[in-house]
């Protein structure tokens, strides 16, 4: 089978097979050897890059002796790595997706477009807590934890990787939490688009229609990888890697670009509300 590019879903997969091969205690290179494969091609599983058929991939399940539930797990991500999209259904929120913090401390560039909240990565646990609050909640979730996992975005901040916000000004005027939950919230907008390697940009209502109107979306640039689309559901998160989605998403970008207010003036715009 040849090589594919490397994806979300082939990275999950290969993450998750170097996983079962170190519960073995064997080096890649021994394993190739007891299998009879070249080592590259070993290599090029683990680094989601394909190579293998399904009956190769049970025969490494069956040596490294997976228990039967994870190997079912692995060779159903096996054959996700055909499809052109990765649907991900997780037990929280979409945005928490182990897989997502995954590719984002992968990725060197994010840009995110959001149209009806201040962006996941910028928002303060007050104003995380006073979201959730308004959301249909379930009883089954412990919503602490939830929190403390969004919190773990804002380890990603770093001047190795580039951020750019695109965010509608009505995100920003959304009441969230009481008087003091926004205060804070914009001071910490203004305090992170300090940053040099942050670009907080408003898209003012005074456009009215404009080039987001179809929904917020996350895109993650890699060095080393082709670029993909994240797309938040209520209880669902879809990861779009095919070119032609990407061409669409690059020019719904290209378009905010040049409807958004320059950094300056949504500082101001920021200021004034806070005011």
């Amino acid at each position: 089978m040849p090589r594919r590019k490397s994806s979300v879903v082939g990275r999950e997969f290969g993450d998750a097979v170097r996983n079962a091969i170190e519960q073995t205690g064997l080096t890649h290179r021994k394993l190739a050897e007891e299998l009879g494969w070249d080592e590259a091609k070993l290599s090029d599983l683990v680094r989601g890059k394909g190579g293998v058929t399904e009956a190769d991939l049970e025969r490494l399940l069956g040596y490294c002796r997976v228990k039967p539930l994870e190997a079912r797990y692995l060779l159903a991500l096996f054959r996700e790595t055909r499809e052109s999209g990765y649907l991900k259904l997780p037990d929280g929120p979409p945005d928490q997706l182990p897989t997502l913090l995954t590719q984002e401390r992968l990725a060197n560039e994010i840009t995110v477009w959001s149209t009806n909240l201040v962006p996941g990565h910028l928002q303060t646990s007050d104003y995380m807590r006073a979201v959730l609050e308004g959301e249909a909640r379930k009883a089954s979730v412990d919503y602490e934890k939830v929190i403390a996992a969004k919190l773990e975005r804002h380890k990603l901040f770093h001047w190795s990787r580039t951020f750019a916000f695109y965010i509608h000004e009505q995100a920003l005027r959304l009441p969230v939490g009481g008087p003091d939950v926004m205060k804070d919230q914009y001071i910490h907008i203004l305090a992170m688009a300090q940053r040099d390697y942050i670009t907080v940009r408003v898209v003012p209502i005074a456009i009215r229609a404009h080039a987001g109107v179809s929904g917020s979306f996350l895109r993650l640039g890699y060095e080393k990888f082709e670029p993909a689309i994240f797309l938040e559901g209520k209880n669902s998160g879809l990861f779009l890697e095919d070119t032609k989605s990407l061409a669409i998403y690059a020019s719904v970008l290209k378009a905010l670009d040049a409807q958004a207010l320059d950094p300056e003036q949504s500082r101001e715009l920021i200021n004034g509300i806070l005011i």
